[in-house]
């Protein structure tokens, strides 16, 4: 079970990502709760695929698919764009706001927080063919 959707780098063509994504993971069994959890997590990553990968509209596709896999939904999103280390993404919000000593969070680094958070698991791939984004929710 699985299927492919290829789409311009466009912020108006998010949403048909995100019901392509959350139609696949209604058919694999995940609850509403989990649907709405993979909708927001493909929004987060099709928004930074234009905003940081590509750095604008029209610039490339973004091709996204889904599979089960042993009771896991899996969501494949590739692109052409510039690659990243994930793990150079400053944490969202700093020590500093959350203990009241500044007013104002980091800008920045809010997508792949947020992905992690709505995700059982997020890795990414970069390879000489471009960046591969794998999003994968348990089916319980």
């Amino acid at each position: 079970m699985g299927d492919t959707l290829i789409i311009p780098g466009r912020y108006d063509r998010i949403q048909q990502a995100c019901q392509f994504v959350a139609a696949g993971a209604a058919q694999a069994g995940l609850d509403d709760t989990a649907v709405f959890h993979v909708e927001l997590a493909c929004d987060e990553a099709c928004t930074n695929v234009i905003e940081h990968a590509y750095g604008a509209e029209d610039v490339g596709q973004i091709r996204l698919s889904w599979e089960v896999q042993a009771g896991r939904f899996v969501i494949t999103i590739h692109d052409n764009g510039r690659s990243f280390d994930p793990d150079e993404v400053p944490v969202p919000i700093p020590e500093d706001v959350a203990n009241g000593t500044s007013d104002f969070p980091r800008v920045g680094g809010l997508g792949v927080h947020f992905m992690r958070k709505l995700m059982d698991e997020v890795r990414y791939q970069f390879e000489d063919d471009g960046n591969t984004l794998v999003l994968v929710k348990v089916i319980e």
